[in-house]
C-alpha cells in the first residue's frame, strides 16, 4: 500500500514537473517582452529629439558665421562709407539688375559680392584715381525677402519668406525639425536662376538647369558634418522624404510592410511591428533578407529573438527594404516563406526569380 502511495506521488511530482517546463519553454517563446520594445522604442525616439536639438542649436550658433559669405543681391539696402570723405558715405538699395550707383565711382554691379567683396572693389577703384589707400566699409542694412518652401517628413512643411543668409538648418527649426517617420537623406532642389536667361557659353548654359544636393541628416546632424550645412538662396526647395518601409513575414501575427520610424528599427521591433511572434513560430531561427546596394546581390543574416531578449546577442538593425523571416517551428520552410512575403509586396521590386 505503502509503496503504491509511493509510486503514485512520484508521477505526480513529475506531472508537475512536466508541465512547469513545458510552461516555462512557452513562457520563453513567446513574444518580444514589452520592457525590450519599449527601450528600443525609446531610444528611436531619443535620436529624433537629438536630430532636431541639434537643428536649434547649430542654426542659433552658425547663423552669424554665414552673414559673413552673404552675397548681395537685388532689392539689398547697402550702407558704404568712406572714412577720407564724409560726402561720399551713402546708402543705396540694389536694383533689380543689381546694380548700384556711387559718387566718382559711376554704377557698379554689385550682385554675387559678399560686403568684403565689394569694400575691396570700391577701395580700388577710389585708389586709382582720388585718394591713397582709402579706407571703406560695407555694411547690409537690409536684406531682400527670400522664398525658401520645406516640404515633407518636417512638423511645419510649406513656404517661408525669410530675409537675410539662411541655411539648411536654419530652415529646418523654422519648419519646427524633422518628424519620426523622416528619412535620413534630403534634398535640395535649387531652380535656375530666373533673372539670367543668356546662353553666350556652356557656364551660363548650365545655371538653366535644376539643381539637386542630396544632404545625409545623420552625417550632418549627429556627425557634425557642417560642409553639409549648405547656405540656400530665393526658390531653394527642401525635400524630406519618409522613410522607407522594412517587411516581416512568416510566423508573425499581422505580417506586412511597415515604416523604418526613426530610422532606427532592430528585428525585435519589427517583429512587434507585425504584432509579435505566433504559437508556432521558431524564433531563434530568424532570418533577415537583404538586397545590397547594387541589387545585383543579396544577403541573409540570422538572428534570435529568444537569445535578444535574454541579452545574449546584439538585436540587429534593419536597413531599408529588409525582409524578416520568422519560420515554422520545426521546418525549414525559410525560402517558402520569403516567397510567400514577397508576393504580397507591391513595388518592392524583386523578382520571384531572383529568390
Amino acid at each position: 500500500m505503502n509503496l503504491k502511495l509511493s509510486i503514485s506521488h512520484l508521477i505526480g511530482v513529475a506531472c508537475i514537473v512536466f508541465l512547469t517546463s513545458c510552461a516555462s519553454e512557452t513562457s520563453h517563446k513567446k513574444d518580444v517582452t514589452p520592457s525590450t520594445l519599449s527601450v528600443k522604442e525609446i531610444e528611436s525616439s531619443l535620436q529624433v529629439k537629438a536630430m532636431n536639438e541639434r537643428i536649434l542649436t547649430s542654426s542659433l550658433s552658425l547663423g552669424r558665421d554665414f552673414y559673413r559669405d552673404y552675397k548681395i543681391g537685388p532689392e539689398d539696402l547697402i550702407e558704404i562709407s568712406v572714412f577720407e570723405e564724409e560726402k561720399l558715405n551713402k546708402t543705396v538699395r540694389v536694383s533689380s539688375q543689381g546694380n548700384i550707383s556711387l559718387p566718382l565711382v559711376g554704377i557698379l554691379r554689385v550682385k554675387g559680392l559678399t560686403a568684403n567683396e565689394l569694400e575691396r572693389e570700391v577701395r580700388d577703384l577710389l585708389a586709382e584715381k582720388y585718394f591713397q589707400d582709402p579706407h571703406v566699409t560695407v555694411f547690409i542694412k537690409e536684406y531682400r525677402n527670400q522664398r525658401i518652401s520645406v516640404i515633407g517628413a518636417v512638423e511645419k512643411p510649406g513656404a517661408y519668406d525669410v530675409t537675410g543668409p539662411k541655411t539648411v538648418l536654419d530652415v529646418l527649426g523654422l519648419a519646427g525639425g524633422l518628424k519620426e517617420d523622416a528619412g535620413q537623406l534630403l534634398f535640395l532642389i535649387r531652380p535656375p536662376p530666373l533673372e539670367e536667361k543668356v546662353g553666350r557659353d556652356k557656364k551660363e548654359a548650365e545655371l538653366e538647369t535644376p539643381k539637386t544636393f542630396v544632404i545625409d541628416l545623420e552625417k550632418l546632424l549627429m556627425e557634425g558634418d557642417l560642409t553639409l550645412n549648405l547656405p540656400l538662396i530665393h526658390g531653394d526647395v527642401i525635400n524630406i522624404p519618409v522613410s522607407g518601409k522594412i517587411f516581416v513575414g512568416g510566423e508573425v501575427r499581422s505580417p506586412g510592410g511597415f515604416p523604418l520610424k526613426g530610422k532606427r528599427v532592430t528585428v525585435s521591433q519589427a517583429i512587434s511591428m507585425a504584432g509579435g511572434l505566433g504559437p508556432k513560430a521558431a524564433g531563434s531561427e530568424t532570418k533577415v533578407f537583404r538586397v545590397l546596394e547594387k541589387g545585383a546581390e543579396r544577403k541573409i543574416l540570422s538572428a534570435d529573438v529568444y537569445a535578444i531578449q535574454k541579452g545574449q546577442e546584439q538585436d540587429l538593425y534593419l536597413k531599408e527594404n529588409d525582409i524578416v523571416i520568422v519560420p515554422l517551428s520545426g521546418t525549414k520552410a525559410f525560402f517558402i516563406e520569403l516567397r510567400d512575403t514577397v508576393k504580397g509586396l507591391v513595388g518592392f521590386g524583386i523578382g520571384l526569380s531572383a529568390l
